[in-house]
């Protein structure tokens, strides 16, 4: 895994545009610092007690919460690296821009959900199968690096690398669009359990965002003249 990388965002979560298209190695600590800074109390706030006032608490190892944190920021950090690999391999802006977007949003939520693991004293990695939170029966089975549903294999991060052109552009298309409906999926089964209400409105924030992208992505696929679904490796 490339280490955490973070492209500062606006205050209203847009990315900035060409005058700030440039890669910055700054420690994804800097996100979590903010959030930290700006949203602790809300953070440990879990759970009501018998007068209805609110209970300070830190989330349980294997709670939904600790869960949620650490599967999305693996998963999010893969959607990271390949969008890196494709900003390398293409010259066209339209995948280029979505690539930067994706870069600078999920970059800064891991460094954030990171944050929140270090600020309950939680280890940011567990023995744990993914998902497993969730308390669902998920048939999802890992494979080749892929370790939760959406997430591409080690096969598939190396055809991505071997390409260029419109192949590179198609291919992490399809890609992206798999992994951004698991992590719909993932995203939404947490705002459906949630009792940390922060992280609520992050995980809410990526179902809306992601589904947008997902539709954005469709129509991209549509205009290079290729269909949703990754191709057999």
């Amino acid at each position: 895994m490339t280490a955490d990388s973070v492209i500062p965002v606006e205050e209203d979560g847009e990315a900035p545009r060409a005058s700030s298209r440039r890669r910055l190695w700054w420690p994804a600590v800097l996100a979590a610092s903010l959030a930290l800074a700006l949203g602790i109390p809300a953070l440990v706030a879990g759970g009501t007690s018998a007068s209805g006032s609110s209970a300070l608490s830190v989330p349980a190892d294997d709670s939904p919460e600790a869960g949620f944190a650490r599967d999305m920021a693996t998963h999010h950090q893969q959607a990271v690296d390949l969008s890196f690999i494709v900003r390398d391999r293409t010259s066209d802006e339209p995948v280029r821009t979505l690539a930067f977007d994706i870069i600078n949003t999920q970059a800064n939520q891991r460094g954030m959900m990171m944050g929140w693991l270090d600020q309950w004293g939680l280890s940011q990695h567990s023995a744990a199968k993914p998902m497993v939170w969730m308390n669902m029966h998920h048939t999802y089975e890992a494979h080749d690096g892929s370790l939760m549903p959406g997430m591409a294999t080690n096969t598939q991060l190396g055809k991505l690398r071997s390409l260029s052109g419109r192949e590179a552009e198609v291919y992490y298309l399809q890609l992206m669009l798999e992994h951004h409906k698991g992590g719909v999926e993932m995203a939404q089964g947490y705002v459906d359990m949630a009792k940390n209400e922060t992280e609520k409105r992050l995980a809410q924030s990526m179902v809306n965002g992601q589904i947008s992208e997902i539709q954005l992505i469709t129509d991209m696929l549509k205009e290079r003249g290729a269909a949703p679904g990754v191709p057999a490796s």
